[in-house]
Formats: structure tokens, C-alpha cells, sequence
């Protein structure tokens, strides 16, 4: 196995009112949230499918599959938190992560930085090293009708030196 690695993952969410609207472990004030079995936090999701695939590790249904009830309402900052584990276990550390969200509204400039932190913290590497961005589909699709939210993140891992 190389000593680099890179994944990519994406994921995607329904937009319903009633629901908490979680990004990168932020609650995001919005009159509609992701639905999901967790929290629907499409931006983790996205970083954590993109962990796993690095390593050829299945995806986060895999790991965590909505079939089972212990996943249900789960903080998606766990979620992560087990990714991190699972490739800590296989030898590997997360160098960076590069991500993109997607949806309409709601703007998510002022949220970026605790979004930064909060995944940094968790995946224990440097602010520097976590990028959020965000982008609008200029109302065309699912996510410009604010239907929904999608996720993309790259993710670069680096075997860990014993």
C-alpha cells in the first residue's frame, strides 16, 4: 500500500421543514434542515465517505447503515470521529481536506470558520489544513429549487511514521 492516499466523497440530502440543518457540525440557523437517519450532516458525510474510500474501507452506509437504529439522530461529528479511528487503525492520518458545499441558501460565510475548527479538531490537524467552500447551482436542479444539499470532499491521507 502507498504511503499516500486519496479519496473522494459526496454525498446528498433532501431538504424538509422540521429538521435541524447541520454543515460541517454546525447547526446552521434555516427554516429547513437535512433529512436523514443521523443528523444529516451532508458536509461530515461527505469527508467521511471520502476517509474511507481512500482506503478502500466501503463507505459510511457500510460502517454506519441506516438500518440500525444505534445510527438514528447520531451527531454526524461521531460519525467522523469513528472515520478517523478507523483509518488511525489501518496506520494512516489525514493530511488535509478540501470540500465543497451546494445548495441555494442559507449563506454559509459566517459559519466557515467554526466549520473549520470543528473538523479540524476532530480529525486532529491544523485549521490550515481544512478548506470549506461553498458554491449555489444558480437555481438550477434539485439544490437550486432549495430541495436539497449536496457535499463533495477530497480527502488526503498520509501513512503515519511509527
Amino acid at each position: 500500500m502507498s504511503t499516500i492516499r486519496i479519496g473522494l466523497g459526496v454525498d446528498f440530502h433532501q431538504l424538509v421543514e422540521g429538521r435541524d440543518f447541520w454543515l460541517g457540525g454546525v447547526k446552521v440557523p434555516h427554516h429547513k434542515g437535512a433529512l436523514g437517519h443521523s443528523d444529516a450532516d451532508v458536509l461530515l458525510h461527505a469527508i467521511c465517505d471520502a476517509m474511507l474510500g481512500a482506503l478502500s474501507l466501503g463507505d459510511i452506509g457500510v460502517h454506519f447503515p441506516d438500518t440500525d437504529n444505534t445510527y438514528k439522530n447520531i451527531d454526524s461529528k461521531i460519525l467522523l470521529a469513528r472515520c478517523a479511528q478507523l483509518i488511525g487503525e489501518k496506520g494512516y492520518g489525514v493530511v488535509n481536506v478540501d470540500s465543497t458545499l451546494c445548495l441555494e441558501a442559507p449563506k454559509i460565510k459566517p459559519y466557515v470558520a467554526q466549520m473549520q475548527a470543528t473538523i479540524a479538531e476532530i480529525l486532529r490537524i491544523g485549521l490550515e489544513d481544512v478548506s470549506v467552500k461553498a458554491t449555489t447551482t444558480e437555481k438550477m436542479g434539485f439544490v437550486g429549487r432549495e430541495e436539497g444539499v449536496t457535499a463533495h470532499a477530497v480527502v488526503l491521507l498520509e501513512k503515519i511514521a511509527k
